[in-house]
């Protein structure tokens, strides 16, 4: 009788996470850039959101089930189809499918995303820091955004938009983080692990 070993079948996928998190991270900040008073709400945003915010993070979150990670697979095809989602707010009034949302409606819109995010972010307890920070300030920018449009105040708008660039640049810092400390083998950027 010839002796069996058990054979362990190793996963090959790459990491989805930077893709992710860069995708979210860079379509974050060139919002929040508008929302802070710099330029117009234009098509360089929208696409950014189509492609990038939103197919990137889907692709991303579909490896992520690849991976049997649920935390990643909820978070990026969420916020993937948060951007499309927001994309067609905008877009879809302008080409006659629907009235534009009104600041109430946005209001619920953006404090559903809030809340949710929110929850996430008790999952980032059991990861690192980087996703703390991650999650902690898209929580506050989602309820800025809504006391912006729940008042009118355009001085809370522009305040979201900086926080808003804190949060895609605290997003980008933890994507590219995962790709150089895998490429060098050690820790290059801190993640700031958590002991549990």
């Amino acid at each position: 009788m010839i002796p069996t070993t058990p054979v362990t079948v190793k996963d090959g996928t790459a990491n989805p996470a930077p893709l992710g998190l860069c995708a979210f991270g860079m379509t974050t900040i060139l919002l929040n850039i508008h929302n802070a008073g710099f330029f117009e709400l234009n098509t360089m945003i929208l696409a950014m959101g189509i492609f990038y915010g939103g197919l990137a993070q889907v692709i991303a979150g579909i490896i992520e089930a690849k991976k049997n990670n649920t935390f990643g697979l909820t978070a990026f095809t969420s916020y993937g189809f948060f951007w499309l989602s927001l994309v067609g707010l905008l877009v879809m009034p302008k080409l006659g499918w629907g009235t534009a949302p009104s600041e109430g409606a946005m209001c619920a819109y953006l404090s559903v995303w809030g809340v949710f995010t929110f929850l996430l972010f008790f999952g980032t307890l059991k990861l690192n820091r980087a996703l703390q920070f991650v999650f902690a300030s898209l929580t506050i920018l989602f309820f800025l955004l809504v006391a912006g449009d729940a008042t009118g105040n355009s001085s809370i708008k522009h305040l979201a938009g900086y926080e808003g660039i804190i949060c895609g640049a605290s997003a980008i810092y933890a994507g590219i983080a995962n790709v150089l400390n895998e490429v060098y083998g050690r820790v290059v950027l801190p993640l700031g692990p958590v002991n549990v």
